[in-house]
């Protein structure tokens, strides 16, 4: 009888959410502190390095608890099987993209507004996850109602709720994952 054993199978995913959690640990010990310096962006200073560093950095900080496991089970769920489809060094180029134009929107869009979490990442994984089984001149049906129904409810409720969620960085996520599909499968 062969011996079962654990494998690290989606490196680029398992790490970013051991990273997500040692972020909210953080979060938790210093009382949100480390959330406003490090994992949140928001419009500060372009004088300032960490300015720079939470375009990134915002994707890996969470509010809490149910935050967090909202978006990892997410991510963990779509991330392995993108990550083998693709490699390594793709989904963390998506996630690096969705990090950086999410942060500028909202820095750039929502002077007022501050941004913390992997929602973003999360919808790009959806949208992305819907172009597996893109063919050349083909459309797949399931992205289109992928994109209609996600896309849709974040348009829906960034208008007509009020609910400290960020409905931007979910359609600009869905909108990275959306082109990076189109581009990884064109071919």
């Amino acid at each position: 009888m062969k011996k079962l054993k654990i494998s690290f199978n989606a490196p680029v995913v398992l790490t970013f959410g051991c990273i997500s959690l040692v972020a909210l640990v953080l979060n938790f010990i210093t009382v949100g502190v480390s959330n406003q310096l490090l994992f949140m962006t928001y419009h500060s200073s372009m004088m300032s390095p960490f300015t720079y560093l939470r375009f990134f950095t915002h994707v890996l900080g969470h509010e809490g608890w149910s935050h967090y496991i909202g978006n990892m089970s997410y991510i963990l769920l779509l991330g392995p099987m993108l990550e083998e489809k693709y490699g390594s060094g793709k989904i963390l180029e998506v996630i690096g993209i969705t990090a950086i134009v999410t942060g500028l929107v909202n820095y750039v869009l929502f002077p007022n507004v501050a941004l913390c979490g992997a929602s973003g990442v999360v919808f790009a994984f959806i949208l992305l996850t819907s172009f597996t089984s893109f063919k050349d001149g083909e459309i797949p049906l399931s992205f289109i109602l992928v994109a209609v129904i996600y896309i849709g409810q974040q348009v829906f409720e960034g208008m007509f709720l009020q609910d400290n969620i960020s409905n931007m960085s979910h359609i600009v996520g869905g909108i990275v994952g959306a082109l990076i599909g189109y581009r990884l499968n064109k071919k």
